[in-house]
């Protein structure tokens, strides 16, 4: 008889065990257990433009890849304000136009471009800090692919080259100046 019990709580306890896993990978929780200890979420303080040509805008999503829901959507060349960066998503807010709230875009559908008008360009550092290397130079009012941010730091790609621009040289307007 208790060959039969110690079966039995065998048995249920390993139906009890892949229930569990069931319903963890079917409901997500076990990706967002798995993001919560894998991201490193940096704080940002920066504007920037949406440079997705797709007629029905920037999707902008609840959570960090394309499974999460679509909460809106933000037009070509609308300014974004971004308040985090993680991977290849940075967390919005406060578009100028279309989506109203916070969510995530994907960063490679942003742009910005640099100030520095009425002199020979912009400084692109090696770091987002002003005592590092500066790299190069990118001439006033370019437009700028966006990497990712930290702090009030953008970090771009321009001709191939990858570096950090400080809020100062930074515009996140696309259709006007930021003199």
């Amino acid at each position: 008889m208790n060959k039969n019990i110690n079966q039995s709580l065998t048995k249920l306890v390993i139906t009890l065990g892949l229930t569990s896993i069931s319903i963890f990978v079917n409901t997500g929780i076990s990706e967002q257990i798995v993001f919560a200890k894998s991201i490193n979420v940096k704080k940002c303080d920066i504007y920037a433009f949406v440079t997705d040509p797709d007629p029905q805008g920037l999707n902008v999503r609840s959570g960090i890849s394309l499974r999460h829901k679509i909460l809106g959507q933000v037009p070509i060349n609308e300014t974004v304000e971004i308040v985090a960066a993680t991977q290849n998503w940075v967390q919005i807010t406060n578009a100028s136009a279309g989506f109203a709230g916070k969510g995530w875009v994907s960063v490679g559908k942003l742009g910005l471009s640099t100030r520095g008008y009425g002199t020979n360009g912009v400084n692109l550092y090696a770091n987002a800090h002003q005592h590092s290397r500066k790299i190069g130079k990118i001439p006033a009012a370019t437009t700028v692919k966006l990497l990712g941010c930290q702090g009030d730091w953008a970090q771009v790609e321009y001709q191939g080259i990858k570096g950090w621009l400080t809020r100062e040289d930074q515009c996140g307007a696309a259709l006007t100046t930021c003199s």
